[in-house]
């Protein structure tokens, strides 16, 4: 399996905005979650490194130090604009990383900077633990959970407070009750209120601390505890729901047994942890065991579920030689294999760090919900406090009265379900996309994949089959056809070409010898060369006879009924004349025709760009329903045709397998590799990587694009409509604070709730 743990190795040229959500030092990185968000956003990772960090591993000279902390209680982005603002300008600190959905802050700093960065963390009230490599990116342990007791007691005071406050006891009584509630249930959020106000930052946790002071200041005794003790469930209610999020991924990693059956160096099979198996171990599966580790099988065959990486449901039949893959299921028979990766390296958990790197991406429309939090904040809070001070002063109204309006505008102006809604339904649609095996590489490409207008596609591998088979041999110019065979055959050998491959199988089967080649090269687009016998020969496609002039109207009009059958030729030549021509076929996958015809259906038109010759590349584009098709393509003709595209205006995607496509996968939109077939390279170059060979995922990822896009649009509808109806309720004079906290809470809910439901399509 190619490797998948590049977040994004390729630079679009083409003027996107791929931001990667590095924050380098001096970034201001308050993300309106900064300024409002119990836990706006639990689900966001800046730039989470892939490859596991030391603990202090030096890089760049040995004159900096990286150094992964956890800390447990950093989990949104309101911790983190935080931990931005402390230490991004502190002498000897010049990067931070934060990974948010594994709570650990990468920090690139010098050597003797380390004591100082930590207690600077410790002065905002968190508890910083130095990440050793082996566990920086293992999931960490859960925060300890926190009594209930003072929660419950805060809400029975604040009931208490509320019925006497009705039943006109004594105010001395309501205000004991009240404060009761409020220090019960409020004391961590005035604690870090005030951390957050020390630190010029205007978070949820300031203005709930502002907002609760206030009424209790202006005698507003019963709602101020019921403010406070609403405020404290709902952040509750809200990690719960965010952790639902941040664990949409994690799941799969469940499905990897921690054990595994391992062959001993005395030949008895001994139960061991699987990662503590190297690489090269045996281990043997019995029936309906999940597989713990990657590996190829060395004896036995099977059939496997492999729907946790390919999402491909029925299982795949395996013998000696093939993949096996950590977190499958082996369903019937029984096999061992050798190991190929460590399990922190397994296939599965590549997918999982791929996907979390992938949400630091900021897609954008999160950018935008980012930028206009931070805006928000400030001018609710300004308009707050105009609301206090100037109708008192300008009309005589009284004080208490619009004191406590503005308290209830303090409520309003925190945008946490605004902030939360965009991280939990681009994580949401994620985790959904890895599910079916599409493993997209950021929340950008899952926003544009509605937009595609185009969408170009490779023939060999990625539209057929990608195994063709010799259909038939002409030998020319009266030369032995059993030579012409060897050394066509030969030349074949040394190529990787499915072409060249087929040439081979076919001599291999009828017996033919192989001979020799010194001298050996590969012509990119057109074939190969080698000496042999003390002669060059050419074994190349139609261009490349044309190109050396050995191309007669006889043979032109062989090539033409072979290539009008939809049949790739390639010629045998030396430095004369043509000894013999081959044709191969490939056949076309099932699955491409309805996925070429789902993709007309939602409005997307499809190119076929290929190597192969203009006939063959028109047969299969007929054979596959395709509105278009180029063939005799070099790999920058690919690029240049993608090009056009983008210059006709629309997103263009890019679908293919080979080394061969890097440059038009890195040249489109969203360029998409074909994932088990694919090539590492290909692979790295993608944005979204599918991984099986099933075309059919190519419209289930616009679909959930779409779907994605269409709750993104509902969230900031919602979140932002019901602010706007506590506004006009509170300048009104219906308003009040419960209500507001009510509102923010139920907001809150409401679009983590529609966010989850991609995961349950």
């Amino acid at each position: 399996m190619p490797p998948l743990d590049t977040p994004h190795s390729h630079d679009h040229t083409h003027g996107h905005d791929h931001e990667h959500g590095h924050h380098h030092h001096g970034e201001s990185n308050d993300h309106g979650c900064g300024s409002g968000g119990a836990c706006c956003g639990a689900a966001h990772t800046s730039q989470a490194p892939l490859a596991p960090v030391a603990a202090s591993q030096t890089v760049a000279d040995g004159q900096l130090v990286q150094t992964p902390i956890r800390i447990l209680q950093m989990d949104c982005p309101t911790e983190e604009a935080l931990l931005q603002k402390k230490l991004g300008g502190m002498a000897g600190v010049t990067q931070l990383d934060f990974n948010l959905m594994q709570r650990v802050l990468t920090v690139t700093h010098a050597p003797t900077a380390i004591e100082p960065i930590l207690d600077a963390v410790r002065s905002l009230g968190f508890t910083p633990e130095l990440a050793s490599s082996a566990t920086a990116h293992e999931e960490p342990a859960p925060e300890p959970s926190k009594p209930w007791w003072p929660l419950a007691l805060g809400g029975l005071a604040a009931l208490g407070s509320e019925a006497l406050h009705w039943a006109g006891a004594p105010a001395w009584l309501v205000a004991t009750l009240a404060l009761v509630a409020v220090l019960a249930s409020g004391l961590t959020t005035y604690k870090k209120g005030w951390i957050a106000v020390r630190n010029g930052n205007l978070n949820i946790n300031a203005l709930m601390s502002i907002a609760v002071t206030g009424a209790l200041l202006i005698g507003q005794w019963p709602e101020a505890a019921m403010v406070m003790v609403l405020f404290t469930v709902a952040e509750l209610i809200e990690a719960k729901s965010l952790d639902r999020a941040r664990n949409a991924i994690r799941g799969l990693m469940q499905l990897t047994p921690e054990r595994a059956t391992v062959l001993q160096a005395d030949g008895t099979w001994l139960e061991v942890e699987a990662k503590s198996v190297p690489v090269g171990a045996q281990v043997r599966i019995k029936p309906g065991e999940h597989i713990a580790l990657d590996g190829r099988i060395l004896s036995g065959r099977s059939s496997i579920d492999q729907a946790p990486i390919t999402g491909e449901s029925l299982p795949v039949d395996k013998t000696v030689g093939d993949e096996v893959f950590a977190g499958t299921l082996n369903t019937s028979g029984s096999f061992d294999y050798s190991v190929t990766a460590a399990a922190n390296d397994s296939t599965l958990a590549r997918i999982i760090h791929a996907v979390e790197a992938a949400q630091g991406a900021r897609a954008p429309t999160q950018r935008f919900v980012d930028q206009f939090a931070r805006i928000y904040t400030p001018v609710v809070f300004a308009l707050a406090l105009l609301v206090a001070v100037l109708p008192p002063l300008l009309t005589g109204a009284d004080w208490l009265d619009w004191v406590y309006k503005a308290l209830v505008l303090l409520v309003i102006a925190c945008p946490c379900a605004l902030v939360i809604s965009t991280p939990v339904t681009i994580v949401s649609g994620l985790a959904a996309a890895a599910r079916k095996g599409i493993l997209v590489k950021g929340g950008v490409y899952l926003e544009q994949g509605r937009k595609l207008r185009w969408l170009a596609l490779d023939k060999t591998g990625t539209l057929t089959h990608g195994k063709p088979i010799q259909t038939d041999f002409v030998v020319l110019n009266g030369y032995d056809e059993t030579h012409v065979r060897s050394l066509a055959a030969s030349l074949a050998q040394r190529s990787d070409h499915p072409v060249s491959r087929a040439l081979l199988e076919a001599a291999q089967r009828d017996g033919v010898a192989l001979r020799e080649v010194s001298h050996f090269e590969a012509l990119p687009g057109r074939g190969t060369q080698g000496v042999i016998n003390g002669k060059l020969y050419h074994l190349g496609n139609h261009r490349l006879i044309h190109e050396q002039g050995r191309c007669s109207d006889a043979l032109e009009a062989q090539l033409s009924v072979l290539e009008e059958q939809g049949k790739t030729v390639i010629l045998l030549t030396d430095e004369q004349q043509v000894h013999g021509l081959f044709a191969v076929a490939d056949s076309l996958k099932d699955s491409s025709r309805e996925a070429i015809a789902e993709l007309h259906a939602l409005g997307i038109q499809t190119l076929m760009l290929t190597g192969d010759n203009a006939h063959t590349a028109r047969a299969i584009a007929v054979q596959a329903g395709i509105t278009e098709a180029r063939g005799d393509l070099l790999p920058e003709d690919k690029r240049q045709a993608i090009e056009q595209l983008i210059g006709q205006g629309g997103l263009v995607g890019m679908v293919g397998d080979g080394i061969n496509d890097a440059p038009a996968l890195a040249r489109a939109d969203i360029g998409f590799a074909m994932g088990s077939a694919g090539t590492g390279t290909a692979i790295e170059t993608a944005d979204v990587a599918l991984m099986d060979d099933d075309l059919r995922k190519l419209p289930r990822f616009v679909r959930l694009s779409r779907d994605t896009h269409s709750l993104l649009v509902q969230n900031i509808v919602l979140a932002l409509g019901i602010k706007l109806v506590f506004l006009v309720l509170t300048l009104s004079g219906n308003g009040s604070m419960w209500m507001a906290v009510f509102a923010d809470v139920g907001a809150s809910l409401l679009v983590v709730g529609n966010g989850l439901r991609l995961l349950r399509k």
